[in-house]
């Protein structure tokens, strides 16, 4: 009898321990310390139920399309977090690894790429509303949320804690970013990851200009991969080959792309529309492609969305970017520089942010009324999507 009875005891101790265990676990999941970025999404989530239900959707339909977790580590809202969390405080390199991109720029490539994959989805439950694409990037507060996100991790990525002599190293070794060719200022000026990223060259003679006199040749104002040229008809909308839904003429305004507020937002109907995409290994610095004089220069501010669409290539095992049809820049923070000159009257130069980090920076010193030659630095971008339009 004695040793049933200790036996039932030691059952019920045994019992009593596991509870207390399992409750101290939830308790510990419960008060997971986040960034203060990533715990404002996680209230968001909590106090927005159509937000929680358009993500849970994105992302159960990212699982569906890449159910592997090593490369798609976003299968639950709770593994979105954790995500969320670790991109903030990563180098570029270290945000994701895809067998497909194993380089250290094709690291950098996928990592743009992921956090995308997500917030590109398509979703049903946004079909027939004004949006760029059916997508919970373009949903409030959310869109707002994403905006910080992008800026939490460009102030890690312009902060001396990301950057050191190992990673210095790690980059002069790139043959891909074009650091073994001797094209670029001394290692010594950077002091952070996007001081290295928006690095000057060694001289300008680095980047020769074409027929640098000569301003019916326009040069290109970046080091980046034409998308194609499309014209502008009599009411300031490209026209393009793709069937325009109703609210793609709202995208489509080279008016708003300007800003409504400019005294040239209608200067260009009848023209030209022109846009470029810079990938992650290319000069991120960007220069005027005329000579001219300066009649407006701003910053404009906006989305940091994507502008396309990501897939995943599973024979490629890797996220690819299509931004090629253009649009989606009259949502984006983008610069604009409105520029006179002789042979092409008012040119439009515009830098633009897409995705992660979305900066745009002009020189310091540019005005209004400064008269500048073909090739002069107009700015730079940081560590981010980046894409330039030339509106004629």
């Amino acid at each position: 009898m004695r040793n049933l009875m200790n036996n039932s005891l030691r059952m019920l101790l045994s019992a009593f321990l596991l509870m207390i265990l399992l409750s101290c676990q939830d308790k510990a999941k419960e008060e997971k310390q986040y960034s203060p970025t990533t715990q404002k999404l996680v209230d968001l989530v909590k106090s927005d139920e159509r937000i929680k239900l358009l993500l849970t959707e994105a992302i159960e339909k990212g699982k569906k399309i890449n159910p592997d977790s090593s490369t798609n580590p976003a299968q639950s809202l709770e593994e979105y977090y954790n995500f969320i969390d670790h991109s903030q405080t990563a180098m570029p390199w270290d945000v994701i690894f895809c067998p497909g991109q194993p380089s250290i720029f094709g690291r950098m490539y996928q990592a743009l790429c992921y956090c995308y994959f997500i917030n590109c989805m398509p979703l049903e439950a946004l079909e027939g509303e004004t949006l760029f694409t059916n997508s919970v990037q373009y949903v409030e507060p959310y869109r707002s949320w994403l905006v910080d996100y992008c800026k939490s991790w460009g102030s890690f990525l312009s902060s001396p804690e990301s950057w050191n002599k190992e990673y210095e190293e790690l980059m002069m070794q790139q043959e891909e970013l074009g650091m073994t060719n001797g094209w670029y200022e001394d290692p010594s000026n950077w002091h952070s990851f996007n001081d290295f990223f928006c690095r000057r060259l060694a001289s300008p003679d680095q980047r020769p200009i074409t027929s640098p006199e000569d301003n019916s040749i326009v040069a290109s104002p970046a080091d980046c991969i034409p998308q194609g040229v499309w014209k502008i008809d009599d009411e300031s909308y490209i026209i393009t080959d793709e069937k325009i839904a109703v609210k793609s003429r709202v995208f489509n305004s080279v008016r708003n792309l300007i800003g409504p507020d400019s005294p040239y937002c209608d200067a260009f109907a009848g023209g030209t529309f022109y846009h470029a995409f810079l990938n992650a290994n290319d000069y991120h610095r960007y220069h005027f492609p005329l000579s001219g004089v300066i009649c407006e220069l701003r910053i404009i501010p906006g989305d940091d969305a994507l502008g396309g669409k990501i897939t995943w290539e599973p024979d490629l095992k890797q996220y690819v970017v299509d931004c090629s049809v253009p649009g989606w820049q009259s949502i984006e923070t983008r610069g604009l520089a409105i520029i006179e000159t002789d042979a092409h009257g008012l040119v439009a130069v515009m830098p633009i942010g897409m995705s992660q980090v979305a900066s745009v920076n002009f020189t310091e010193g540019l005005q209004v009324g400064d008269r500048v030659k073909k090739g002069d630095e107009l700015g730079y971008f940081l560590f981010g999507g980046s894409d330039f339009v030339l509106v004629f």
